[in-house]
C-alpha cells in the first residue's frame, strides 16, 4: 500500500482533532515502531523528504540526520480505522495516511 503526507498536529482540521477516531485518538492509541519499519512501509522517498524539509543532513559526514537525532520518533496507529504511520519530531506528529484516505472520511469517522 502506498502512503503519502497527510498533516501534521499543527495543522490538523480543527474539526477533527478531538472526532472519535481523530487526531486524539490517534496519539492516544500509538505504538513505538523503528525507523525500518517506517521507511519499509511509508517509502524511503517520502522519509528523505521529510528529513530535508526538516532540515536534516542527507549523510551523518555532513552534520546531523534524522537517524541519527535521538529526540525523533517513529509511530504507527489508526486514524479513523486505518493504519497510519507518524514521526514524532520536536512534539510535532508529522502523519502519513494511505493513497485511498481522504480529508473528507476522516471527518465522516
Amino acid at each position: 500500500m502506498n502512503y503519502y503526507f497527510y498533516s501534521t498536529c499543527v495543522g490538523w482540521p480543527r474539526e477533527d482533532v478531538a472526532a472519535e477516531g481523530g487526531l486524539n485518538d490517534l496519539i492516544a492509541g500509538n505504538r513505538s515502531i523503528s525507523r525500518r519499519t517506517l521507511i519499509r512501509n511509508v517509502g524511503l522517498e517520502l522519509v528523505r523528504e521529510l528529513e530535508r524539509d526538516l532540515g536534516y543532513d542527507a549523510h551523518h559526514s555532513q552534520g546531523l540526520t534524522m537517524a541519527s537525532d535521538w529526540h525523533v520518533s517513529y509511530h504507527r496507529s489508526v486514524l479513523h480505522g486505518q493504519r497510519v504511520y507518524y514521526v514524532l519530531w520536536s512534539g510535532i506528529e508529522h502523519v502519513f495516511v494511505p493513497e485511498n484516505f481522504t480529508a473528507k472520511e476522516s471527518l465522516c469517522g
